[in-house]
């Protein structure tokens, strides 16, 4: 009879349902976030290009004096 109640408790346990959900709420949320830098990097790159052709043509003051 012992063998039969480790088999039922083994069938209800439900501990590795919720690591399997946990898994797959934590590949969601790392994956949405390698998305989220993937869409703002070419918006990134674009401000950075500007930036460095803005700071490129400025020609260091050779003094007043």
């Amino acid at each position: 009879m012992k063998l039969f109640a480790q088999i039922k408790n083994f069938a209800n346990d439900e501990s590795g349902a919720v690591t399997v959900d946990w898994v797959v709420l934590t590949a969601a949320v790392v994956g949405l976030g390698f998305a989220v830098l993937t869409a703002a990097q070419s918006g990134m790159n674009t401000l950075a290009g500007s930036i460095s052709t803005e700071v490129g043509g400025i020609t260091p003051d050779a003094g007043d004096s």
